[in-house]
């Protein structure tokens, strides 16, 4: 059972920033199971009478290595320690553990985000054209869940690069108090996104996962940004990229900002 946003129920955490829920929370439910399924081999050695050691767990059951044929089901060892009565002695009834996990050290996600841009010069729009990810976050436990972390990051990359901003009039009052008023990007406004992904294994933690969920947003932005310099032929220019901003530099240059 999973329970979501009890601090009742969690002894300690420390929440879910950095990317880090699978690689640190992750690792903490790998290394418990680890230990539960040690003690479901001491139990299922001395059902089978062998030792520990030649124990294997495959497709569901516990069998004698190089014996195949003599196996204990992984349901019939679970309900063994249960019952206290049939346990070896030094066996406590039961499958519970509690483990703490902390990283020795940082992962570190990598990828190449490349995209095309549009501008059209009789009204300054931005049209993104093209939007290609490469990403690398180590082993992937669920291919689909990491695409759709990097299709919701390339999407708040995005928008913070051509729509997203507070604006505040000349004194002081917010302007874009509602999502009404404030502009995030929808769907129709975004090309089909064209992923792929490497596979580096860290050595940090024991799945060898790394953080996926914010490399969407820290490489969409400055592809975007780069590829609308390219295109206006202009060295930097600040964010977001709205019409109007993009006609005045190509109608009035640079320059044309400042007036």
């Amino acid at each position: 059972m999973i329970l979501h946003g009890d601090t009742d129920s969690t002894p300690e955490g420390r929440g879910t920033y950095g990317s880090r829920t699978t690689a640190v929370g992750g690792s903490a439910v790998f290394t418990a199971a680890q230990k539960l399924k040690e003690k479901m081999k001491q139990i299922a050695s001395h059902v089978l009478e062998a030792s520990p050691s030649d124990i294997t767990l495959e497709d569901g059951k516990f069998s004698i290595v190089g014996s195949p044929q003599k196996s204990v089901s992984f349901v019939e060892i679970a309900e063994a320690a249960n019952t206290s009565n049939t346990l070896q002695p030094g066996i406590e009834p039961g499958l519970e553990t509690t483990v703490f996990w902390e990283p020795e050290a940082c992962t570190f996600p990598f990828g190449t985000h490349i995209c095309m841009v549009e501008i059209d010069k009789e009204t300054g729009n931005v049209e993104l054209k093209r939007m290609v990810a490469i990403d690398d976050c180590g082993r992937q436990l669920n291919p689909m869940l990491v695409e759709g972390q990097v299709h919701g990051g390339l999407a708040q990359g995005i928008g913070q690069a051509l729509f997203e901003g507070v604006v505040y009039s000349d004194d002081g009052q917010l302007l874009t108090p509602t999502f009404m008023d404030y502009a995030m990007p929808i769907a129709s406004e975004f090309p089909p996104f064209e992923l792929d992904s490497t596979v580096t294994l860290t050595t940090v933690n024991p799945l060898g996962v790394k953080g996926i969920g914010e490399s969407g947003t820290v490489g969409s932005t400055p592809a975007v940004a780069n590829a609308v310099a390219d295109a206006l032929g202009v060295a930097h220019i600040d964010m977001p990229f709205t019409p109007e901003k993009m006609w005045k530099v190509i109608h009035q240059g640079a320059e044309g900002l400042h007036r």
